[in-house]
């Protein structure tokens, strides 16, 4: 399957003004949001936790974590996200992609909205 990729928001949920946007990786093997630290901290945002997570190689490695409102495809939702280094690339993860009712449709290699969230 090809790479996905979408247009995100991540708004500072304490100061709704300061925003900071950019193109997100669509990774549905990641649980949670990955951002590089510098635009987090762009906005106001730092962390307020640890988290372990383990990487594609299986490595583990202890990221800071913090929740933010993530906006896409016209929809927002409050996620965790992970500090990352400086040229990490932007990952969207499952969680919010399946908090709002969107999943990817693997032959079209396209967002897709479903009918209703689910909720079962």
């Amino acid at each position: 399957m090809g790479a996905v990729h979408v247009t995100v928001a991540i708004r500072n949920p304490a100061e709704p003004d300061r925003v900071w946007e950019g193109l997100f990786l669509v990774d549905t093997g990641a649980t949670d949001c990955l951002i590089p630290r510098q635009h987090l901290e762009s906005i106001g945002l730092a962390p307020q936790g640890c988290r372990v997570y383990e990487l594609a190689d299986g490595s583990e490695v202890r990221l800071g974590i913090a929740v933010a409102q993530v906006e896409f495809m016209g929809e927002f939702v409050g996620a965790t996200i992970v500090f990352g280094d400086e040229e990490t690339e932007p990952l969207l993860g499952v969680t919010a992609l399946e908090s709002v009712g969107i999943e990817i449709d693997p032959r079209n290699q396209t967002l897709e909205r479903l009918p209703a969230v689910r909720l079962k």
